[in-house]
């Protein structure tokens, strides 16, 4: 446990930006899994605007040091390929 205050408040802001980081993290995971739901469902339409949707959260999500850069441009390509291949 932690004696100082100093100690105190950086646990505090761990367990803060942790929290944040676990938000982030499931609005991408949630935002790929509606995607991959649309083009299972053979629905382009709604594939392609869950795509737009969730293209910046992803790519904030690298700004924010989340997901590393290649993860989330390998899972933006795989998921386009998928649409494109429903047309």
């Amino acid at each position: 446990m932690a004696h100082h205050k100093s100690a105190i408040k950086r646990m505090n802001r761990t367990l803060r930006r942790t929290e944040i980081n676990k938000a982030r993290r499931t609005r991408i995971r949630t935002g790929i899994k509606k995607v991959e739901a649309a083009v299972m469902a053979g629905d382009s339409g709604t594939a392609k605007e869950a795509l737009q949707a969730v293209q910046p959260v992803l790519m904030r999500g690298v700004g924010k040091g989340i997901v590393k850069s290649n993860t989330a441009s390998r899972k933006l390509s795989r998921l386009s390929a998928s649409i494109k291949a429903l047309s």
